[in-house]
């Protein structure tokens, strides 16, 4: 399957899961600050992903979970190395730059972009 119809797809999803309009899924968006997300969202969007792709998605393998509560991964506030290496272990489909940057907590939802979903099923597809 193409990049551009995985795209689609999630489009689909994002717009019917999160009442958004088409035009504001971009590649760009992210899941929590600019759609909208919430975690119940997350969850339904991941159930509709596994319907429309025909894989499934083990608890935390798409948004990782407890991290940034873990004083082991976060300090003042901050993302630690130890932190940012298990993100990238746990979830590789992201693109991190930003929060290499600048490693605040408040910048992980950030990182949960359109592109990043579109990333996680063109792997989980490739895989299968």
């Amino acid at each position: 399957m193409e990049r551009s119809e995985i795209f689609d797809k999630i489009q689909e999803i994002l717009v019917d899961a999160l009442a958004v309009d088409d035009d504001e899924v971009t590649n760009e968006a992210t899941l929590i600050g600019d759609l909208g997300a919430e975690s119940i969202d997350i969850l339904d969007i991941s159930f509709k992903l596994e319907q429309e792709f025909g894989f499934k998605i083990e608890q935390g393998e798409l948004f990782p979970e407890g991290i940034t509560q873990d004083p082991d991964y976060v300090e003042d506030g901050k993302v630690t190395a130890k932190g940012l290496e298990l993100l990238k272990e746990r979830v590789p489909h992201f693109n991190f730059a930003e929060l290499e940057a600048d490693p605040s907590v408040e910048n992980v939802a950030k990182i949960f972009t359109v592109e990043a979903l579109v990333t996680f099923c063109e792997q989980k597809l490739q895989a299968a």
